[in-house]
């Protein structure tokens, strides 16, 4: 097939696109390198860069969006076709064209239907330079339809049988995925002997008695809709009758001996064999001829599908599915052909030429059949196209010779077999441009001698430039074998030496013009060492030191680093690293190895490495090592006015030897008692001359050192008085800052006492304003370092210098600085603030530099304040917080982050110098658009009932927008934690609640909710809820509104009463804040202790009376009586557990209830107590005092909680018993 050619439709401005990808794709005559200065400013044609797929399957419900991006310079133009016909976007209001984009957006959500916008769609992007076009984009909206109905009959199988059962899921776009599952959501389980096909039907080789079920349903999930389609249930019933006959293996799907199947290249092939037969029969596959192919060869469903990825046309062939069980076997050859749509072999590819030059596109594609191959020019048929003279189409190739300017353009090539086709756009650019050196001016190069060096010269131009070198200024053009030139414009000196120091023009050229740029190179001496680490051997405990001196580029700066056995060194103080050895103290086993010094610049680097053996210490008493005792004897000779020789006798070095001597000096005249460093020498040096300055009055000392360490400092020498002087250097470090718009305050560091050369050391200070022809004003000051000139202009440049002087005279003549007088407040605003709003959370704010003569001072840079006005979408001020963001230098622009979506903000913008800040830019007003809010605040599920849930739920504390809507979605979630089909529910966003219905039973759900505005969805809170198993309805009789009023001594308790009449009341009361007294000890307490007396003493007595009865011979009426009228307001104790009986009344006995009996899924049991207060109150918490003064009150919970001390929530102790009444 072959795509239409589109026609252009309307012009609209694209992006400022990169040319990096193209370039990077480009294959030419001439080659661009990838400078984006450079790419920005070439002319190209326009390339594809996105565009939708050529089958597109949209959702009906949402809005249909056609990629089409396109990149060219100048920036391309969009137009569209549908169904081979210009698409007038502009009359069609559902239809919108992304700015500086060709993509569509057809608004489906705003009333527009997708089935009125199916069709064959192509994008044309357009500049001067050509016309680029997309593939034909199929636009076809996903379909979903029920299942339609059909009576399905029960079915009856014998034991051992086969069976099918057909699916038949609805035509949907694209096809549904079926799956088969039971009443439950449980997915049936499948094995050899029950397996789904690839046609979704459940294919049964044999069926067992544990098949009959009521409830095989197929299911059709549409993934593109999020819908899931349900067939009718089917039945099936399984007879026995004995015996079981056993069955050789017949092929149930694919029917016959023999089938077909063509699959397309680069598919995957899916073959498939079911057999009934009892016992289950095993699958196999084979390929006639050949092997299945290793590593692209899957089975799936138990071996009865053959899965082939990536199939080629090598997998055509006769492939056979063999079943077999004990009683036999079949088979089924399956013929595959693969065929192919086209694809690639050679794709056209981008061409860049210079006027005159030749070139050629090259499109070759293959397939199954072959595929044809056609051209086009600018999306029009070649054939019809413009002529072009510099053109020749030959079959899948165009030939271009001698091209000019006016043969730019964008040429198609489809390849199309009866499977499919390719559309690949390649462009030919005809550039003429004059030389361009993109190599920065004045780089420099540094190389190391006897290495090479290569100079650059990055070019462009077209013609493409001759490049020649020059080595100087004026110098004559560079040839010979010492050097190499690249065709990229490289120069390469292949041994650089000292010599070739210097600036190297480098020239191109062409008919269009000439350029030049010159660079800099510096050959640099190598670095070495002189003095390489020796192999020690070092007796255990001792010390060793390893040395490594260098010598280098005195403009190079080295770093030096130890390694042991090429690692780093132990992390053990131990180990010393000195400038120039490496020393470890106290040497044990583990530091044998190897010591490598490695020094590094940044231009070379070099090492070299040495042993260390440890070794245990000899059996003979150890040599006593020691520092080396003090030199003595120290000489001076020689002496002159700057040098004097001195000499010294070292002292004993304590069996390791002297390495060097350390000289210091004392400045007796200046700083007497500090030594200072002088120099040092070889350890096998005795003698040294010393340089010296004038009026300095020295002492001498020497130190020896060795391995071991450094020996006490000898004996002084005699002082020497050196003879006055001139001063030889000035001061250092000269400034010139002012303190005050109108001063100038010069600063610098004084000579040091042995500097000053002599007496009477004072310095001569001078200026001068910079740039005006004025005389030098100087003042001579005393031994000071700070000097302020006062009546200065503002801030305004000045030539400053600082001369030392003795009474002998004038240090030589010093340089000058630069220094500027005070610094005042800038005196302007920036201008021209504007704000550029990036995202919801981002803003690039954009000002006019302030003039430099306003700035009156250095400048430093820019603020920029800006504060929250406040919410749009809640419209409440806050307090305002001011940020501020400080940008260096002298920047226009800068980048606002961390911004709240949908606000209002303010900001200024004001120039900062070294005094302060001047005044504020006039305030800037800008918005932020919407974002995506945050989660709600909160989601809770309430009132379970056996269907429904209750769900409540706050906004999101930043909204951060106009909430559009709410999303809900839950699914079940059973027994085994797995997930059940999700459910969507949108909400309106005025809505707080929501009371969900039509649920299963005794069923977990799991609630996805989050929040939505026009931008997007924010983030979800998720929760988790259960309906209950049964619903139980209200028991009567019921108590409600309970409420008290305690006075004194008493409490009035009163409340609402629903139920039948000639009930009983009872009230329970306690004491506030002591839970744990409905389980005290009795034998504690005052009341049981007096009972229990009373009953002793009537038990004595009746003894007493029984005693006397018994020696009268006669009968005691009273204690018959006493049996026979038992007095009601002594109970007996329970047997059971020792508390007293309750009160009751005659009609009512039922006991006064213990505690709530409420179980924790608010359910309440038949068999609790119809009038017990705890449960219609769900708890009491008021209590009364034993005297009966209430100090509680009541009040309704949720969970009653267990008193202290007692885990139990069960019966009130006899104390609460005796205080209950009717």
């Amino acid at each position: 097939m072959q795509p239409k050619i589109m026609m252009k439709k309307k012009s609209i401005s694209a992006s400022k696109a990169s040319l990096v990808l193209f370039l990077c794709q480009m294959i030419s005559a001439l080659d661009v390198p990838l400078d984006s200065k450079l790419l920005e400013e070439l002319s190209q044609p326009p390339t594809i860069t996105q565009q939708s797929p050529k089958d597109y399957i949209v959702d009906p419900r949402e809005n249909i969006v056609i990629q089409c991006e396109a990149k060219g310079k100048p920036p391309p133009s969009f137009s569209w076709t549908r169904n081979g016909t210009h698409f007038d976007i502009d009359k069609d209001t559902q239809v919108t064209m992304k700015p500086n984009s060709g993509t569509l957006v057809i608004n489906i959500m705003n009333g527009g239907k997708a089935e009125a916008y199916e069709g064959v769609y192509q994008c044309t992007a357009r500049n001067e330079r050509g016309a680029a076009i997309s593939n034909n984009i199929v636009i076809r909206p996903s379909r979903s339809p029920l299942w339609t109905k059909e009576k399905l009959e029960p079915n009856q199988v014998r034991e051992g049988d086969s069976l099918v059962l057909h699916c038949r899921p609805p035509v949907g776009l694209p096809p549904p995925i079926i799956f088969w599952m039971d009443n439950a959501f449980q997915r049936l389980p499948q094995s050899e002997r029950v397996s789904q096909g690839l046609n979704g039907d459940l294919y049964f080789s044999n069926v067992q008695p544990e098949d009959t079920r009521e409830d095989y349903i197929c299911y059709a999930r549409f993934n593109h809709t999020q819908t899931i389609q349900q067939k009718q249930p089917i039945s099936v019933k399984v007879f026995s009758t004995k015996p079981v006959m056993e069955r050789q293996p017949v092929l149930l799907t694919p029917t016959g001996s023999t089938s077909t199947k063509v699959e397309l290249r680069g598919n995957v092939l899916l073959l498939e064999c079911i057999a009934a037969g009892l016992p289950t029969p095993v699958i196999r596959w084979i390929k006639e001829g050949g092997e299945l192919p290793a590593n692209r060869t899957f089975f799936e469903n138990f071996k009865k599908t053959l899965k082939i990825i990536d199939v080629s046309e090598a997998d055509s062939g006769n492939y056979k599915c063999i079943a077999r069980n004990i009683l036999g076997s079949a088979h089924h050859v399956i013929s595959v052909t693969v065929k192919a749509a086209p694809y690639w072999i050679t794709a056209p590819r981008n061409l860049v030429l210079s006027p005159g030059e030749d070139g050629t596109l090259i499109c070759r594609a293959n397939g199954n059949p072959k595929p044809n191959i056609s051209w086009l020019a600018n999306g029009v048929p070649i054939a019809i196209a413009p002529e072009d003279p510099s053109r020749k189409v030959d079959g899948d190739t165009i030939i271009f010779s001698h091209v000019q300017e006016r043969s730019s353009a964008v040429y198609q090539c489809n390849a199309s077999n009866e499977y499919g086709y390719l559309l690949a756009n390649a462009f030919v650019n005809v550039l003429a441009e004059p030389p361009r050196i993109l190599t920065p001016p004045n780089k420099l190069y540094q190389v190391i001698a006897d290495s090479p060096a290569l100079l650059d010269c990055a070019y462009f131009g077209s013609p493409k430039p001759e490049i020649e070198w020059f080595k100087g200024v004026k110098g004559s053009i560079l040839r010979g074998n010492e050097y190499i030139f690249h065709d990229n414009g490289t120069l390469e000196i292949p041994v650089a030496q000292k010599d070739s120091t210097g600036t190297y023009t480098c020239v191109a050229r062409n008919e269009l013009g000439k350029i030049q740029n010159e660079v800099q190179l510096e050959v640099k001496d190598p670095t070495m060492i002189i003095k390489q680490p020796e192999y020690k051997v070092i007796q255990r405990y001792g010390q060793v030191s390893f040395e490594c001196i260098i010598k280098h580029d005195s403009t190079l700066l080295p770093t030096v680093i130890w390694l042991k056995d090429n690692d780093e060194l132990p992390d053990d103080e131990r180990f010393l690293v000195g400038k120039d050895n490496l020393t470890i103290m106290n040497v044990t086993d583990k530091d044998d190895g190897t010591y490598t010094c490695i020094v590094n610049t940044t231009l070379d680097s070099v090492s070299a490495s040495a042993v260390l053996t440890v070794v245990a210490a000899p059996p003979t008493p150890a040599i006593i090592y020691a520092r080396p005792n003090p030199p003595f004897d120290l000489e001076l000779t020689g002496q002159l006015e700057r040098s004097v020789e001195l000499s010294w006798i070292p002292g004993d070095e304590n069996n390791s030897p002297i390495t060097n001597f350390v000289i210091e000096y004392e400045d007796g005249l200046h700083e007497p008692g500090v030594w200072h460093y002088q120099t040092e020498v070889p350890g096998t040096q005795t003698t040294v001359q010393l340089k010296l300055s004038p009026y300095v009055s020295y002492s001498f000392r020497v130190i020896a050192v060795n391995e071991i360490g450094r020996s006490q400092p000898s004996e002084p020498s005699e002082q020497y008085l050196t003879k006055s002087a001139n001063p030889d250097e000035n001061p250092s470090n000269v400034q010139g800052i002012g303190s005050e718009p109108d001063n100038l305050v010069i600063t610098w560091e004084s000579l040091k006492g042995f500097q000053s050369n002599g007496p009477g050391l004072q310095y001569k200070v001078s200026w001068r304003q910079k740039d005006v022809d004025d005389e030098w004003t100087s003042v001579i000051v005393a031994n000071v370092s700070k000097y302020i000139v006062s009546g200065t202009p503002t801030f305004v440049p000045y030539e400053i210098k600082v001369q030392a002087l003795n009474d002998l005279g004038y240090a030589p003549e010093p340089s000058e600085v630069i220094g500027h007088s005070g610094e005042d407040l800038p005196m302007v605003a920036p201008g021209n603030v504007q704000v550029h709003v990036i995202n919801s959370t981002l803003a690039k704010v954009h000002w006019d530099p302030v003039p430099l003569k306003t700035v009156r001072g250095h400048l430093q840079g820019y603020k920029v304040y800006y504060w929250k006005v406040q919410s749009l979408s809640r419209r409440s001020r806050r307090h305002v917080e001011k940020k501020i963001l400080t940008f260096r230098g002298n920047k226009t622009f800068g980048m606002l982050p961390g911004l709240e979506p949908y606000s209002s903000y303010k900001l200024n913008v004001r120039v900062v110098n070294g005094k302060g800040e001047g005044p504020a830019s006039p305030d800037k007003v800008f918005k932020t658009p919407e974002g995506v809010p945050s989660s709600p605040s909160f989601l809770k599920i309430t009132n379970p009932t056996l269907d429904s849930l209750t769900l409540e739920w706050g906004s999101p504390t930043r909204p951060n927008g106009v909430l559009t809507s709410y999303i809900l979605k839950f699914q079940p979630i059973n027994n085994t934690h797995e997930l059940g089909p999700l459910v969507e529910i949108r909400i309106p966003a005025n809505e707080s609640s929501l009371i969900l219905k039509n649920l299963n039973y005794s069923t977990r759900y799991k609630f996805y909710f989050n929040a939505q505005t026009s931008v997007g969805s924010g983030s979800q809170i998720t929760e988790e809820a259960v309906t209950v198993m049964d619903e139980v309805q209200p028991l009567y009789p019921r108590i409600r509104n309970v409420t008290t009023a305690a006075a004194e001594t008493y409490a009035n308790i009163s409340w609402e009463y629903e139920g039948p009449d000639h009930a009983n009341f009872y009230v329970e009361y306690g004491v506030a804040g002591t839970m744990a007294s409905r389980q005290v000890d009795i034998a504690t307490q005052g009341w049981f202790i007096g009972l229990m007396c009373a009953v002793a003493l009537l038990i004595l007595i009746l003894l007493i009376v029984c005693f006397i009865r018994r020696n009268k011979g006669g009968k005691y009426p009273v204690k018959e009586k006493e049996d026979a009228h038992a007095d009601p307001e002594i109970q007996p104790m329970k047997e059971d557990d020792g508390t007293f009986g309750e009160y009751s009344d005659a009609e009512d006995h039922k006991p006064l209830k213990k505690g709530s009996r409420t179980p924790s899924d608010r359910t309440v049991k038949k068999e609790d107590s119809d009038d017990s207060l705890v449960d219609y109150g769900e708890g009491v918490n008021g209590q009364f005092n034993e005297d009966g003064s209430f100090i509680g009150q009541y009040s309704g919970k949720k969970e009653k909680e267990p008193a202290e001390g007692n885990e139990s929530s069960e019966a009130p102790s006899p104390v609460n018993a005796m205080n209950s009444f009717v």
